[in-house]
Protein backbone atom coordinates (compact mmCIF):
# COMPACT_ATOMS: atom_id res chain seq x y z
CA UNK A 1 0.00 0.00 0.00
CA UNK A 2 1.60 3.25 -1.15
CA UNK A 3 -0.41 5.57 1.12
CA UNK A 4 1.28 4.89 4.45
CA UNK A 5 -1.11 7.22 6.30
CA UNK A 6 -4.09 5.25 5.03
CA UNK A 7 -2.47 1.97 6.07
CA UNK A 8 -1.71 3.35 9.52
CA UNK A 9 -5.11 4.97 10.12
CA UNK A 10 -7.10 1.88 9.09
CA UNK A 11 -4.59 -0.72 10.37
CA UNK A 12 -4.22 -2.16 6.86
CA UNK A 13 -1.58 -4.54 5.57
CA UNK A 14 0.28 -3.23 2.50
CA UNK A 15 -0.85 -5.43 -0.42
CA UNK A 16 0.59 -6.08 -3.86
CA UNK A 17 -2.03 -7.76 -6.03
CA UNK A 18 -0.78 -10.29 -8.56
CA UNK A 19 -3.92 -12.40 -8.25
CA UNK A 20 -6.00 -10.41 -10.74
CA UNK A 21 -9.26 -8.49 -10.55
CA UNK A 22 -10.42 -10.15 -7.33
CA UNK A 23 -13.29 -8.77 -5.27
CA UNK A 24 -11.64 -9.82 -2.01
CA UNK A 25 -8.72 -7.49 -2.82
CA UNK A 26 -10.86 -4.55 -3.94
CA UNK A 27 -11.00 -5.74 -7.57
CA UNK A 28 -8.82 -3.24 -9.44
CA UNK A 29 -7.09 0.12 -9.52
CA UNK A 30 -9.86 2.63 -10.26
CA UNK A 31 -9.07 4.81 -13.28
CA UNK A 32 -8.65 8.58 -12.73
CA UNK A 33 -11.70 9.38 -14.87
CA UNK A 34 -13.95 7.33 -12.58
CA UNK A 35 -12.48 8.88 -9.43
CA UNK A 36 -13.10 12.38 -10.82
CA UNK A 37 -16.68 11.51 -11.81
CA UNK A 38 -17.46 10.15 -8.35
CA UNK A 39 -16.03 13.22 -6.64
CA UNK A 40 -18.10 15.44 -8.92
CA UNK A 41 -21.44 13.76 -8.18
CA UNK A 42 -21.06 13.05 -4.45
CA UNK A 43 -22.05 16.55 -3.19
CA UNK A 44 -25.07 16.73 -5.54
CA UNK A 45 -28.64 15.45 -5.65
CA UNK A 46 -29.91 13.72 -8.76
CA UNK A 47 -33.01 11.93 -9.98
CA UNK A 48 -31.65 8.42 -10.02
CA UNK A 49 -33.91 7.32 -12.88
CA UNK A 50 -32.51 10.13 -15.04
CA UNK A 51 -28.94 9.19 -14.17
CA UNK A 52 -29.64 5.54 -15.00
CA UNK A 53 -31.32 6.59 -18.25
CA UNK A 54 -28.10 8.37 -19.23
CA UNK A 55 -26.13 5.27 -18.24
CA UNK A 56 -28.41 3.20 -20.47
CA UNK A 57 -27.40 5.28 -23.47
CA UNK A 58 -23.69 4.90 -22.74
CA UNK A 59 -24.07 1.15 -22.21
CA UNK A 60 -26.03 0.78 -25.43
CA UNK A 61 -23.38 2.68 -27.38
CA UNK A 62 -20.49 0.54 -26.11
CA UNK A 63 -22.15 -2.86 -26.11
CA UNK A 64 -24.61 -2.71 -29.00
CA UNK A 65 -27.46 -3.46 -26.57
CA UNK A 66 -30.89 -1.87 -26.74
CA UNK A 67 -30.63 -0.64 -23.15
CA UNK A 68 -28.87 -1.18 -19.84
CA UNK A 69 -28.32 0.07 -16.31
CA UNK A 70 -25.79 -0.01 -13.47
CA UNK A 71 -26.18 -2.29 -10.46
CA UNK A 72 -24.40 -2.65 -7.12
CA UNK A 73 -22.48 -5.67 -8.42
CA UNK A 74 -22.56 -8.46 -10.99
CA UNK A 75 -24.00 -10.82 -8.38
CA UNK A 76 -26.91 -8.50 -7.65
CA UNK A 77 -27.41 -8.11 -11.40
CA UNK A 78 -27.93 -11.87 -11.75
CA UNK A 79 -30.65 -11.77 -9.10
CA UNK A 80 -32.32 -8.71 -10.64
CA UNK A 81 -32.37 -10.11 -14.16
CA UNK A 82 -33.67 -13.51 -13.05
CA UNK A 83 -36.31 -11.75 -10.93
CA UNK A 84 -37.35 -9.74 -13.97
CA UNK A 85 -37.89 -12.95 -15.91
CA UNK A 86 -40.16 -14.16 -13.10
CA UNK A 87 -42.29 -11.03 -12.71
CA UNK A 88 -42.05 -9.29 -16.09
CA UNK A 89 -43.90 -5.96 -15.61
CA UNK A 90 -46.31 -7.17 -12.91
CA UNK A 91 -45.64 -4.73 -10.06
CA UNK A 92 -47.53 -6.80 -7.50
CA UNK A 93 -45.41 -9.83 -8.42
CA UNK A 94 -42.31 -7.66 -7.96
CA UNK A 95 -43.35 -6.93 -4.38
CA UNK A 96 -44.08 -10.58 -3.61
CA UNK A 97 -40.64 -11.98 -4.44
CA UNK A 98 -39.28 -14.38 -3.40
CA UNK A 99 -42.47 -16.28 -4.19
CA UNK A 100 -42.39 -20.08 -4.13
CA UNK A 101 -45.93 -20.35 -5.47
CA UNK A 102 -44.96 -19.39 -9.02
CA UNK A 103 -45.58 -22.12 -11.57
CA UNK A 104 -42.96 -20.79 -14.02
CA UNK A 105 -39.83 -20.50 -11.91
CA UNK A 106 -37.09 -22.75 -13.34
CA UNK A 107 -33.74 -21.36 -14.47
CA UNK A 108 -31.44 -23.70 -16.41
CA UNK A 109 -27.67 -23.75 -15.88
CA UNK A 110 -25.10 -26.20 -17.20
CA UNK A 111 -23.71 -28.27 -14.33
CA UNK A 112 -20.18 -27.22 -15.26
CA UNK A 113 -21.21 -23.58 -14.83
CA UNK A 114 -22.53 -23.94 -11.28
CA UNK A 115 -19.40 -22.49 -9.75
CA UNK A 116 -18.52 -20.14 -6.92
CA UNK A 117 -17.18 -16.66 -7.60
CA UNK A 118 -16.87 -16.11 -3.82
CA UNK A 119 -20.48 -17.22 -3.42
CA UNK A 120 -22.44 -19.80 -5.43
CA UNK A 121 -23.94 -18.75 -8.77
CA UNK A 122 -26.94 -20.85 -7.81
CA UNK A 123 -27.57 -18.75 -4.70
CA UNK A 124 -27.89 -15.54 -6.71
CA UNK A 125 -30.65 -17.29 -8.67
CA UNK A 126 -32.40 -18.80 -5.64
CA UNK A 127 -32.56 -15.45 -3.84
CA UNK A 128 -35.37 -14.51 -6.19
CA UNK A 129 -37.44 -17.59 -5.37
CA UNK A 130 -36.52 -19.22 -8.66
CA UNK A 131 -35.46 -22.85 -8.83
CA UNK A 132 -32.01 -23.49 -10.28
CA UNK A 133 -32.06 -26.56 -12.53
CA UNK A 134 -28.71 -28.18 -13.27
CA UNK A 135 -28.43 -29.67 -16.75
CA UNK A 136 -25.95 -32.28 -17.96
CA UNK A 137 -22.97 -33.34 -15.89
CA UNK A 138 -20.05 -31.26 -14.69
CA UNK A 139 -17.77 -32.45 -17.49
CA UNK A 140 -20.34 -32.86 -20.24
CA UNK A 141 -23.40 -30.94 -21.29
CA UNK A 142 -24.77 -31.83 -24.70
CA UNK A 143 -27.44 -30.08 -26.78
CA UNK A 144 -29.99 -32.77 -25.89
CA UNK A 145 -29.52 -32.01 -22.17
CA UNK A 146 -30.66 -28.45 -22.75
CA UNK A 147 -33.39 -29.34 -25.25
CA UNK A 148 -35.00 -31.86 -22.89
CA UNK A 149 -34.74 -29.64 -19.81
CA UNK A 150 -36.86 -26.84 -21.25
CA UNK A 151 -40.50 -27.15 -20.27
CA UNK A 152 -43.53 -25.03 -19.35
CA UNK A 153 -41.88 -24.03 -16.04
CA UNK A 154 -38.69 -22.66 -17.62
CA UNK A 155 -38.29 -18.86 -17.41
CA UNK A 156 -34.62 -18.36 -18.31
CA UNK A 157 -31.24 -19.98 -18.87
CA UNK A 158 -27.99 -18.67 -17.35
CA UNK A 159 -24.60 -19.06 -19.07
CA UNK A 160 -21.40 -18.35 -17.11
CA UNK A 161 -18.16 -17.15 -18.72
CA UNK A 162 -15.36 -17.51 -16.17
CA UNK A 163 -12.02 -19.18 -15.47
CA UNK A 164 -13.89 -21.07 -12.74
CA UNK A 165 -16.16 -23.05 -15.09
CA UNK A 166 -15.34 -26.43 -16.60
CA UNK A 167 -13.50 -25.52 -19.79
CA UNK A 168 -14.49 -28.51 -21.93
CA UNK A 169 -17.58 -30.50 -22.82
CA UNK A 170 -19.92 -27.51 -22.51
CA UNK A 171 -22.42 -26.19 -25.05
CA UNK A 172 -20.98 -23.20 -26.95
CA UNK A 173 -22.88 -19.98 -26.26
CA UNK A 174 -24.17 -19.51 -29.82
CA UNK A 175 -25.68 -23.02 -29.88
CA UNK A 176 -26.96 -22.62 -26.30
CA UNK A 177 -28.83 -19.46 -27.39
CA UNK A 178 -30.15 -21.09 -30.56
CA UNK A 179 -31.68 -23.98 -28.61
CA UNK A 180 -33.11 -21.75 -25.87
CA UNK A 181 -34.58 -19.22 -28.29
CA UNK A 182 -36.29 -21.94 -30.32
CA UNK A 183 -38.38 -22.57 -27.20
CA UNK A 184 -38.82 -18.91 -26.25
CA UNK A 185 -36.35 -18.98 -23.35
CA UNK A 186 -34.15 -15.88 -22.77
CA UNK A 187 -30.42 -16.37 -22.14
CA UNK A 188 -28.60 -14.43 -19.42
CA UNK A 189 -24.79 -14.37 -19.66
CA UNK A 190 -22.65 -13.74 -16.60
CA UNK A 191 -19.48 -12.30 -18.16
CA UNK A 192 -18.32 -10.36 -15.12
CA UNK A 193 -14.60 -10.47 -15.78
CA UNK A 194 -14.49 -10.15 -19.57
CA UNK A 195 -12.91 -7.59 -21.89
CA UNK A 196 -15.19 -7.93 -24.89
CA UNK A 197 -18.29 -5.80 -24.39
CA UNK A 198 -20.02 -6.85 -27.61
CA UNK A 199 -19.18 -10.49 -28.35
CA UNK A 200 -21.81 -12.16 -26.15
CA UNK A 201 -24.73 -10.14 -27.47
CA UNK A 202 -23.50 -10.87 -31.01
CA UNK A 203 -23.53 -14.59 -30.21
CA UNK A 204 -27.19 -14.42 -29.22
CA UNK A 205 -27.40 -13.54 -25.52
CA UNK A 206 -30.47 -11.56 -24.48
CA UNK A 207 -28.80 -9.97 -21.46
CA UNK A 208 -25.11 -9.77 -20.55
CA UNK A 209 -23.76 -8.85 -17.14
CA UNK A 210 -20.33 -7.27 -16.71
CA UNK A 211 -18.38 -6.09 -13.71
CA UNK A 212 -17.75 -2.36 -13.61
CA UNK A 213 -14.87 -2.75 -11.16
CA UNK A 214 -12.65 -5.34 -12.81
CA UNK A 215 -10.99 -4.78 -16.18
CA UNK A 216 -12.92 -1.52 -16.70
CA UNK A 217 -11.36 -0.03 -13.57
CA UNK A 218 -14.53 1.52 -12.18
CA UNK A 219 -16.00 1.48 -8.67
CA UNK A 220 -17.71 -1.62 -7.29
CA UNK A 221 -20.66 -2.09 -9.64
CA UNK A 222 -22.32 -4.28 -12.23
CA UNK A 223 -23.32 -3.42 -15.79
CA UNK A 224 -26.43 -4.97 -17.33
CA UNK A 225 -26.86 -4.76 -21.10
CA UNK A 226 -29.39 -6.31 -23.44
CA UNK A 227 -32.91 -6.45 -24.80
CA UNK A 228 -34.96 -3.46 -23.68
CA UNK A 229 -37.98 -5.39 -22.41
CA UNK A 230 -35.82 -7.64 -20.23
CA UNK A 231 -33.79 -4.66 -19.01
CA UNK A 232 -37.01 -2.90 -18.02
CA UNK A 233 -38.27 -5.96 -16.12
CA UNK A 234 -34.96 -6.26 -14.28
CA UNK A 235 -34.98 -2.53 -13.47
CA UNK A 236 -38.42 -2.85 -11.88
CA UNK A 237 -36.90 -5.05 -9.19
CA UNK A 238 -35.68 -1.85 -7.53
CA UNK A 239 -39.24 -1.73 -6.22
CA UNK A 240 -38.73 -5.14 -4.60
CA UNK A 241 -35.83 -7.41 -3.70
CA UNK A 242 -33.26 -5.12 -5.33
CA UNK A 243 -33.97 -2.38 -2.81
CA UNK A 244 -31.40 -4.09 -0.60
CA UNK A 245 -28.99 -4.19 -3.55
CA UNK A 246 -29.26 -0.52 -4.47
CA UNK A 247 -26.39 1.23 -6.19
CA UNK A 248 -25.26 4.74 -5.26
CA UNK A 249 -25.09 7.77 -7.52
CA UNK A 250 -21.29 7.77 -7.20
CA UNK A 251 -21.01 4.18 -8.44
CA UNK A 252 -23.27 4.90 -11.41
CA UNK A 253 -21.22 7.94 -12.41
CA UNK A 254 -17.96 6.12 -11.81
CA UNK A 255 -19.05 3.15 -13.92
CA UNK A 256 -20.18 5.46 -16.73
CA UNK A 257 -16.81 7.24 -16.68
CA UNK A 258 -14.94 3.92 -16.66
CA UNK A 259 -16.92 2.75 -19.69
CA UNK A 260 -16.18 5.97 -21.56
CA UNK A 261 -12.49 5.79 -20.61
CA UNK A 262 -12.40 2.23 -21.94
CA UNK A 263 -13.08 3.61 -25.41
CA UNK A 264 -9.99 5.83 -25.37
CA UNK A 265 -7.61 3.64 -23.35
CA UNK A 266 -4.38 2.74 -25.12
CA UNK A 267 -4.88 -1.01 -24.88
CA UNK A 268 -1.73 -1.69 -26.89
CA UNK A 269 0.40 0.27 -24.41
CA UNK A 270 -1.22 -1.61 -21.51
CA UNK A 271 -0.39 -4.95 -23.13
CA UNK A 272 3.17 -3.83 -23.81
CA UNK A 273 3.71 -2.88 -20.16
CA UNK A 274 2.26 -6.19 -18.98
CA UNK A 275 4.45 -8.12 -21.41
CA UNK A 276 7.56 -6.41 -20.04
CA UNK A 277 6.52 -7.34 -16.50
CA UNK A 278 5.96 -10.97 -17.51
CA UNK A 279 9.39 -11.05 -19.15
CA UNK A 280 11.01 -9.72 -15.96
CA UNK A 281 9.37 -12.44 -13.86
CA UNK A 282 10.13 -15.24 -16.31
CA UNK A 283 13.81 -14.29 -16.57
CA UNK A 284 14.16 -13.76 -12.83
CA UNK A 285 12.58 -17.06 -11.78
CA UNK A 286 13.59 -19.49 -14.50
CA UNK A 287 16.86 -20.70 -12.95
CA UNK A 288 15.66 -21.09 -9.36
CA UNK A 289 15.80 -24.63 -7.87
CA UNK A 290 12.51 -26.49 -8.15
CA UNK A 291 10.79 -23.74 -10.14
CA UNK A 292 9.47 -23.90 -13.69
CA UNK A 293 8.10 -20.75 -15.32
CA UNK A 294 5.89 -20.40 -18.39
CA UNK A 295 3.44 -17.90 -19.82
CA UNK A 296 -0.18 -18.93 -20.20
CA UNK A 297 -3.01 -17.25 -22.11
CA UNK A 298 -6.20 -16.24 -20.32
CA UNK A 299 -8.65 -19.20 -20.39
CA UNK A 300 -11.65 -17.12 -21.53
CA UNK A 301 -9.77 -15.42 -24.37
CA UNK A 302 -9.23 -12.06 -22.72
CA UNK A 303 -6.20 -10.49 -24.43
CA UNK A 304 -3.63 -11.12 -21.69
CA UNK A 305 -1.16 -13.67 -20.39
CA UNK A 306 -0.14 -14.66 -16.88
CA UNK A 307 3.08 -16.07 -15.50
CA UNK A 308 2.57 -19.68 -14.40
CA UNK A 309 4.92 -20.68 -11.57
CA UNK A 310 5.17 -24.44 -11.03
CA UNK A 311 6.78 -25.57 -7.79
CA UNK A 312 8.47 -28.98 -7.43
CA UNK A 313 8.61 -29.71 -3.68
CA UNK A 314 11.45 -32.24 -3.84
CA UNK A 315 13.83 -29.53 -5.12
CA UNK A 316 12.26 -26.28 -3.89
CA UNK A 317 11.67 -27.72 -0.39
CA UNK A 318 8.26 -26.07 -0.39
CA UNK A 319 4.94 -26.41 -2.20
CA UNK A 320 2.94 -24.05 -4.38
CA UNK A 321 0.41 -23.52 -1.60
CA UNK A 322 3.06 -23.01 1.10
CA UNK A 323 4.90 -20.52 -1.07
CA UNK A 324 1.64 -18.70 -1.81
CA UNK A 325 0.83 -18.54 1.90
CA UNK A 326 4.29 -17.28 2.81
CA UNK A 327 4.08 -14.53 0.18
CA UNK A 328 0.68 -13.46 1.48
CA UNK A 329 1.84 -13.45 5.11
CA UNK A 330 4.86 -11.24 4.48
CA UNK A 331 5.30 -7.48 4.25
CA UNK A 332 4.27 -6.33 1.79
CA UNK A 333 1.63 -9.02 1.41
CA UNK A 334 2.01 -10.42 -2.12
CA UNK A 335 -1.24 -12.11 -3.13
CA UNK A 336 -0.84 -14.55 -6.02
CA UNK A 337 -3.52 -16.27 -8.10
CA UNK A 338 -3.49 -19.61 -6.28
CA UNK A 339 -6.82 -21.28 -7.04
CA UNK A 340 -4.88 -24.14 -8.68
CA UNK A 341 -2.18 -24.42 -6.01
CA UNK A 342 -3.17 -27.98 -5.12
CA UNK A 343 -2.07 -28.91 -8.66
CA UNK A 344 1.41 -27.60 -7.89
CA UNK A 345 1.33 -24.15 -9.45
CA UNK A 346 0.06 -20.61 -9.13
CA UNK A 347 -0.10 -17.57 -11.42
CA UNK A 348 1.26 -14.05 -11.34
CA UNK A 349 -1.14 -11.58 -12.94
CA UNK A 350 0.41 -8.30 -14.18
CA UNK A 351 -2.83 -6.32 -14.58
CA UNK A 352 -3.02 -4.47 -11.26
CA UNK A 353 0.47 -3.25 -10.42
CA UNK A 354 1.71 0.20 -9.57
CA UNK A 355 5.08 1.22 -10.98
CA UNK A 356 7.93 -0.79 -9.52
CA UNK A 357 5.80 -3.36 -7.70
CA UNK A 358 6.76 -6.04 -10.23
CA UNK A 359 10.34 -5.85 -8.92
CA UNK A 360 9.15 -6.20 -5.33
CA UNK A 361 7.13 -9.28 -6.30
CA UNK A 362 10.20 -10.93 -7.82
CA UNK A 363 12.33 -10.12 -4.77
CA UNK A 364 9.72 -11.48 -2.37
CA UNK A 365 9.41 -14.78 -4.26
CA UNK A 366 13.20 -15.23 -4.29
CA UNK A 367 13.38 -14.40 -0.57
CA UNK A 368 10.72 -16.95 0.36
CA UNK A 369 12.29 -19.64 -1.83
CA UNK A 370 15.71 -19.01 -0.31
CA UNK A 371 14.17 -19.27 3.16
CA UNK A 372 12.65 -22.64 2.26
CA UNK A 373 15.90 -23.88 0.73
CA UNK A 374 18.02 -22.88 3.71
CA UNK A 375 15.64 -23.95 6.47
CA UNK A 376 16.34 -26.78 8.88
CA UNK A 377 13.46 -28.75 7.35
CA UNK A 378 11.31 -28.40 4.22
CA UNK A 379 8.56 -25.74 4.41
CA UNK A 380 5.87 -28.22 3.46
CA UNK A 381 2.39 -28.68 4.91
CA UNK A 382 -0.38 -31.00 3.81
CA UNK A 383 -2.89 -29.37 1.47
CA UNK A 384 -5.67 -30.76 3.64
CA UNK A 385 -4.31 -28.82 6.60
CA UNK A 386 -4.20 -25.62 4.55
CA UNK A 387 -7.86 -26.02 3.60
CA UNK A 388 -8.87 -26.42 7.23
CA UNK A 389 -6.76 -23.44 8.31
CA UNK A 390 -8.49 -21.20 5.76
CA UNK A 391 -11.91 -22.42 6.82
CA UNK A 392 -11.18 -21.84 10.49
CA UNK A 393 -9.74 -18.38 9.80
CA UNK A 394 -12.97 -17.35 8.04
CA UNK A 395 -14.99 -18.35 11.10
CA UNK A 396 -12.89 -16.19 13.43
CA UNK A 397 -13.62 -12.82 11.77
CA UNK A 398 -13.59 -10.06 13.05
CA UNK A 399 -11.12 -11.30 15.68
Amino acid sequence: MRDTELARDFHLTPVINVAGTMTYLGASIVVPEAIAAMQRILPEFVKMEELQRYASGVIAQLTGAEAGFITASSASAISMVVAGCLTKDNLLAVEKLPDDSLTRNEVLVQAGHLVSYGAPVEQAIRLTGAKCVSIGQATQCAPYHLENSINERTVAAVYVVSHHVVDHGQIPLSLFCQIAHARGVPVIVDAASEYDLQRFLREGADIVIYSGHKFLGGPTSGIVAGRKSLIRHAWLQNRGIARGMKVGKESICGAIAALQAWQTRDHHAVRERETNILRLWAEGLQDLPGIHVSLEADPTDNPLERCKVTVYPDRARTTAWDLSQALGAGTPSVIVRDHMAEKGYFYLDPCNLHHGQEVTVLKRIIEELNAALSGDKPAITRFEDRLMQRQQAALLWPD
